[in-house]
């Protein structure tokens, strides 16, 4: 059984950050060790939310997985609160990583145009060093904007979709994925670059006209699950595309309006029914 860790804050209702990414890679089959960053009350969108900070408990905890020889098939790292935090998790990577370990970097800080409330330019240009360390990011195009100092666009060509991936490359990612990515009328989806063969892949599926929070981190950990399971490029984001767009799907269903989050556990059934298909 393949092992990941997955560094992230946990907030304890809202399904966002670990309380899907726990989940959902465990029903991928994919043993899931969790390094808390954080622990919140809710996630950010509900007023009054309570927040303990646990920065200083990641070197403590990961050192005790060292004098343990824990090892990690993958490390995939979400939201992260602080400059601090940032240099903490690189250099967890860097004691955990062998030749064979993946790395998975998604650079949560902001969306629509504008960083996270908490963010400034300083902690962009620090998440880009993350980048640097990492196999594959997922950034959106807020976030690749802000990592690559490339202007924001809210409409373009796809020549501006593979100029983003290429500045990206550029930090010292091997395969970047911009996410949010419509290639057409009505569609979304993803676009990734492999900068060692210098191509290209895509994968869209119809948009639908409803927005979730977490939805971004229900998409990176699917992805980053299937990579660890050996997909092929597209077929990863096929995967982590089409079950994001279902758990939207089935929560517009849903009579009690749930805006906190998405009703993906309805849908892990149909998750783990695609893996068979890899």
């Amino acid at each position: 059984m393949k092992r990941i860790l997955t560094i992230q804050d946990i907030s304890c209702f809202g399904k966002c950050s670990l309380t899907v990414a726990l989940p959902l890679l465990s029903a991928m089959g994919i043993e899931t060790v969790i390094l808390p960053t954080a622990v919140l009350s809710t996630h950010t969108l509900f007023k009054g939310f309570t927040c303990k900070d646990l920065s200083d408990q990641l070197k403590p905890i990961t050192n005790h997985w060292s004098q343990e020889g824990i090892t990690f098939d993958a490390i995939y790292t979400g939201y992260l609160g602080t400059e601090e935090e940032i240099d903490t998790v690189i250099e967890i990577i860097r004691t955990f990583r062998n030749p064979n370990t993946l790395v998975f970097v998604d650079p949560a800080m902001g969306d629509n145009g504008k960083l996270y409330p908490a963010f400034n330019e300083h902690y962009a240009k620090k998440n880009a060093s993350l980048c640097a360390v990492a196999d594959i990011t997922d950034p959106n195009i807020t976030e690749a904007a802000y990592l690559t100092g490339l202007p924001y666009r809210e409409t373009y060509q796809e020549e501006y979709v593979r100029e983003m991936l290429k500045a990206l490359a550029a930090l010292g990612t091997r395969v970047p994925i911009l996410t949010g990515v419509s290639l057409g009328e009505g569609r979304t989806g993803a676009m990734g670059y492999d900068a060692a063969r210098d191509t290209f892949f895509h994968y869209q599926n119809d948009r639908i006209p409803a927005a979730y929070h977490g939805t971004g981190d229900i998409f990176s950990s699917v992805l980053a699950g299937a990579f660890v399971l050996g997909a092929e490029r597209t077929a990863a984001l096929k995967i982590a595309a089409d079950f994001t767009a279902r758990t939207i799907e089935e929560t517009l269903k849903n009579p009690e309006n749930p805006w906190y989050g998405v009703d993906f556990e309805a849908v892990i059934p149909e998750l783990t029914e695609a893996l068979k298909r890899l």
